[in-house]
């Protein structure tokens, strides 16, 4: 473990369908298999130096694909969470998730409560879930929560700045991204976290996120350490 390694890692896994199209499989064949490769990287995490992991599991604009997916995909989270609890708890994973969860059905909600509960005094791993999240929502949801609390008096609108508004973000909980990750070839950042990934280093890179290995992980964090981060300022 190094000292200036990325502690917070995002990741925007993409891929899983065309993985899966290029084995003539469905394409939940191919979530399926992402989503055994989440446990690998969550596992692979501490030795690593990586203390928050914070994954795209399912986005606001991910409602516009077929219902059978769709449907499809709320199973698959449903079952990983009832599946993957135990493990996570003995792992010392502490896992919470972030987004609107107004859309998604009462056994899923009521599983990531339970799930969250369950693993709220570990503190190896963070493993931060984003499901039904959408950057822009999310401070459209914040900016309310925020105007509510001045419309009741307490809050100054005066004294609000960019630090009061992260408080009322869903990742108020936790650090900046240091680093987010996307897979799959595509170069975009898809409503993901935009707020908090200001200064986050980026690598976009070629694997299927079914094929993303700890070794493909360990890599890309050994070549993050050989980035100058200055944050705006300049270095002599």
């Amino acid at each position: 473990m190094t000292s200036d390694g990325p502690r917070h890692v995002a990741a925007i896994m993409d891929g899983n369908g065309r993985w899966a199209q290029a084995r003539g499989k469905p394409r939940l064949f191919g979530h399926h298999a992402g989503a055994r490769r989440v446990r690998e990287v969550v596992r692979a995490c501490p030795d690593l130096g990586v203390k928050y992991l914070t994954i795209f599991a399912f986005s606001t604009e991910n409602w516009k694909r077929t219902q059978s997916e769709v449907a499809g995909l709320m199973s698959l989270f449903r079952r990983y969470i009832q599946r993957e609890a135990r493990d996570l708890l003995a792992e010392g994973v502490r896992v919470r998730f972030i987004g609107d969860r107004v859309k998604l059905d009462d056994k899923l909600t009521r599983l990531m409560d339970e799930l969250e509960l369950l693993t709220s005094h570990n503190d190896r791993v963070h493993l931060t879930v984003a499901l039904n999240y959408g950057g822009r929502d999310e401070l459209g949801r914040a900016t309310k929560r925020l105007a509510r609390e001045v419309a009741a008096g307490r809050l100054d609108p005066e004294t609000v700045d960019e630090t009061t508004l992260a408080r009322f973000l869903d990742t108020c909980f936790l650090p900046d991204p240091d680093l987010v990750i996307r897979t799959s070839g595509e170069a975009r950042i898809s409503n993901f976290l935009l707020w908090q990934s200001a200064y986050a280093e980026y690598e976009f890179i070629d694997t299927l996120w079914p094929d993303f290995t700890a070794e493909v992980f360990a890599d890309i964090l050994a070549s993050y350490q050989t980035r100058d981060r200055r944050f705006g300022a300049v270095t002599a």
